[in-house]
């Protein structure tokens, strides 16, 4: 007797043996952001153009009969004029950048105990960070020199800023340990925000009690002993 091919057992396939996995665990999103952003991290650290920034420094002196700590309030405002559209248009020409470009690659800090002024150019050139620093250093200290006669105070070049040796762009190890702690990060803020699965109760569901039989017994006796 031969079998009919809907009697025939079926041949477990693929599909069915992906039934068969067991669900995923609740705390998956983690250990997968957490992958997910050290992957992107190395990436970064490998395929990013190593950028170098390079400082250089001013000084801000008084002249003979003016108050020494006059040096250090005017040291405060040449530094926020570092970065000002006067100074940065001066310095163009011999930065060899535009305007704009100087704006996102020129960074000014003063010290509150000390009348100097440093200035930082990066680039993706240690030796064209180098030229971007000095050259607006020059353009703060001629910017300096137009008011030195009414103010007492001029700006001298205290250090020269030379080509950096190292990058100051994250390298391979540092991206993807960023990367890692962010999607670590972003991992657990997923568990947080996701809605959790319903609990089933626990609580024994007691049949209802069904009709009593025994109840009329009694009363089939007594209509007996009537009759």
């Amino acid at each position: 007797m031969t079998e009919s091919p809907e009697q025939r057992p079926a041949v477990p396939g693929r599909f069915s043996r992906l039934r068969t996995l067991p669900p995923l665990p609740r705390w998956w999103p983690l250990p997968a952001c957490v992958l997910l952003g050290a992957a992107c991290g190395l990436s970064y650290g490998l395929l990013a153009t190593p950028q170098y920034t390079a400082t250089g420094y001013a000084l801000a002196v008084t002249d003979k009969g003016t108050d020494s700590a006059a040096a250090l309030g005017f040291a405060q405002s040449f530094g926020r004029l570092a970065t000002s559209d006067s100074t940065l248009t001066y310095a163009h020409g011999a930065a060899g950048e535009s305007v704009q470009e100087l704006r996102t690659r020129v960074r000014s800090e003063t010290s509150p105990d000390s009348p100097m002024i440093a200035v930082s150019g990066t680039s993706d050139s240690p030796r064209r960070a180098a030229e971007i620093a000095n050259a607006v250093v020059e353009a703060v200290i001629v910017g300096g020199e137009h008011v030195a006669k009414e103010t007492g105070v001029k700006l001298i070049k205290f250090t020269h800023a030379v080509p950096p040796d190292e990058p100051v762009s994250p390298s391979a190890p540092l991206g993807t340990a960023v990367g890692a702690s962010a999607g670590g990060l972003l991992g657990g803020l997923v568990l947080l925000v996701r809605p959790r699965p319903a609990r089933r109760s626990s609580e024994a569901h007691v049949p209802a009690p069904g009709p009593d039989r025994t109840a009329g017994q009694p009363a089939a006796a007594d209509e007996r002993e009537l009759v």
